[in-house]
């Protein structure tokens, strides 16, 4: 069997001084140490503002285009892509299609690890092949060691496709380069358990990905003021509580008539807001809400 190529010189894989002896600590001090890595990762994050905000305009510009947000990744990351995707529907109200989570090993990888899935180059390419990835979408890689093969066959293969990507990683381009349109690195260091990067970097993945579709979102009209009013309000008992409660802030009604109007609307929170705004029916408010592409705060201010 050849023997794989060494990643001991990445920073991900170094020995945390600050967790040695973790196998003699108590709870408390255990506990003390971990919380305390885990404090300086929003400033870790701080650091990558320019490269996120980047990202964030490529995939706003997808989406105002038509095209999709395809996340690829393996193990942790894999899994974090695909979570962030499956999360963007029920928030947002999106098309499930519009974000989508690639990972190594497939479906079986989400439960299971699937380890040597991550080491084709080839599987990587196929994958994007799979979903069709075109000039309009924006492949995102997920890689917190940066070597991961299966992803840097996607990015390769999407950006001949004609794709914009991005790639995420927690070393530097020093240590591994790429070549994505945006590279952002957030540098965590070592892990308090050496080299098992769901900790740290994986913590600072979630912050990245829920930046980069929450970011977008926003940008495409799906929140108004800094409320979520594009949710499906007629899923369950919390979302038509949710729902009820933004329609009476939007409009200034009382919750229960709120919740007639949110009815009237068939449980769209924006429907209802227009609906109330310029006193016309459903049909009306929705073909206003198209006219400005869903974005309430337009639909809002123009004419009836």
């Amino acid at each position: 069997m050849d023997l794989p190529k060494r990643r001991g010189h990445l920073s991900t894989e170094q020995r945390n001084p600050r967790s040695r002896g973790l196998d003699r600590m108590s709870s408390d001090q255990m506990f003390d140490v971990i919380n305390g890595e885990d404090a300086t990762l929003a400033g870790l994050v701080a650091v990558a503002k320019v490269e996120i905000c980047r990202a964030v305009e490529l995939v706003a510009g997808a989406f105002r285009s038509g095209g999709r947000l395809v996340y690829v990744g393996a193990g942790t990351s894999g899994r974090l892509g695909v979570l962030d995707a499956a999360e963007c529907p029920p928030t947002f109200l999106s098309d499930p299609s519009m974000v989508l989570g690639v990972i190594a090993g497939g479906e079986d990888a989400l439960r299971c690890s699937v380890e040597g899935a991550e080491d084709s180059v080839e599987a990587g390419a196929a994958a994007v092949d799979d979903v069709g990835v075109g000039e309009r979408d924006v492949v995102f890689g997920i890689a917190t060691g940066g070597t991961t093969p299966y992803v840097h066959g996607a990015l390769d293969r999407a950006s001949r496709r004609g794709a914009r990507t991005v790639f995420l990683a927690c070393v530097t381009r020093d240590e591994v380069p790429d070549e994505a349109d945006v590279s952002i690195r957030i540098v965590t260091g070592p892990e308090v358990v050496t080299g098992s990067t769901r900790m740290k970097a994986g913590t600072v993945t979630k912050m990245v990905l829920n930046m980069v579709t929450t970011m977008s979102m926003v940008g495409i009209g799906k929140v108004y003021d800094h409320l979520m009013v594009d949710v499906n309000a007629s899923a369950n008992a919390k979302l038509i509580d949710r729902g009820t409660r933004l329609v009476a802030a939007l409009t200034g009604c009382e919750y229960a008539g709120a919740g007639v109007l949110l009815s009237q609307a068939g449980g769209r929170v924006k429907t209802a807001a227009v609906m109330h705004a310029h006193g016309v029916d459903r049909d009306s408010a929705e073909s206003m809400l198209e006219r400005t592409s869903g974005d309430l705060r337009a639909a809002l201010e123009r004419r009836a």
